[in-house]
């Protein structure tokens, strides 16, 4: 098996199936449509909300994750809220909470701020409830420290991932998949957020940017070498240029994936598929086969 043929075939593997796209979208249009109803009138299971996280970004891979919907509360439903005593964001996210116990109860439906967690069987929907700011961004209910709303810009987050995508060949979306099954066959604390900001900043200097799955060993190994070097730096968050502090509570994960990266890009120049199959299955599982 070629390098080509291998991440191929695991990237393959990693995508959701068209059932898992329609599963998804209806478990969207039904939390969806009870909200439309109570804030809008309206039995519409899609109007005033649009995919965010992995599914606005098409990072999303399987086995299927969170499906997360922001949903575009009224102003009038702001300054209602404005003018109660108290933590006013964690009563929005009750108000909202109590809406979809009455559709769904026997759902344990529970408020995490700053998201409403719809725990379906197959698929929970984290449901962002949002205003619509005069700039197109979003405030989002934040309910610690006696609660405060912050800034949100989903659309440049989406931006940030396409502008990369184009400029790499597919590259960035490929790569976060990859770093997702990494994340959760070995248990890295690191937030998938915060892999996207990591795969676009690592490509817009690797050398070899926007060439083909040829060199997707190459591109692993050489993130995770890189990857160890970023130890405590900083990331930002586009549209909104929230600092996030990386630490270091992944850096060990992240040394053992890279030795491993590069003795299997090893055995794939010295022609071990077999043998390199069992260094990647090390880090990805066995979405990526072994031959």
């Amino acid at each position: 098996m070629g390098v080509s043929e291998r991440f191929t075939t695991f990237l393959s593997n990693i995508r959701l199936t068209d059932a898992q796209k329609a599963d998804g979208a209806t478990k969207r249009e039904s939390v969806c449509s009870a909200l439309n109803w109570k804030y809008y009138s309206s039995t519409s299971g899609t109007n005033n909300s649009f995919y965010v996280g992995s599914w606005g970004k098409l990072t999303r891979i399987r086995p299927p994750r969170d499906v997360d919907v922001l949903f575009k509360l009224p102003n009038s439903v702001y300054e209602r809220f404005q003018g109660k005593t108290g933590n006013k964001q964690s009563q929005l996210l009750q108000e909202v909470k109590n809406v979809l116990v009455s559709s769904f109860p026997k759902t344990d439906i529970r408020g995490d701020g700053p998201v409403v967690l719809v725990p379906f069987q197959s698929y929970a929907v984290e449901l962002l409830p949002a205003f619509v700011l005069n700039s197109g961004q979003y405030w989002i209910p934040i309910t610690a420290s006696g609660g405060s709303y912050k800034t949100f810009d989903p659309d440049a987050e989406i931006k940030h991932i396409n502008n990369s995508n184009g400029k790499t060949n597919n590259n960035t979306l490929d790569l976060v998949r990859m770093l997702k099954c990494w994340q959760a066959h070995c248990s890295v604390p690191l937030k998938s957020f915060y892999l996207e900001l990591l795969a676009v900043k690592f490509l817009d200097q690797w050398e070899h940017a926007g060439k083909s799955k040829t060199y997707y060993d190459w591109m692993a190994r050489d993130f995770f070498a890189w990857l160890v070097n970023q130890a405590w730096g900083t990331l930002y968050v586009p549209g909104t240029w929230e600092s996030l502090s990386l630490r270091d509570a992944w850096k060990s994960k992240a040394q053992s994936a890279y030795e491993r990266a590069a003795k299997a890009t090893q055995n794939e120049a010295d022609n071990l598929p077999y043998t390199a199959g069992e260094d990647w299955q090390k880090i990805f599982g066995t979405d990526i086969p072994l031959t």
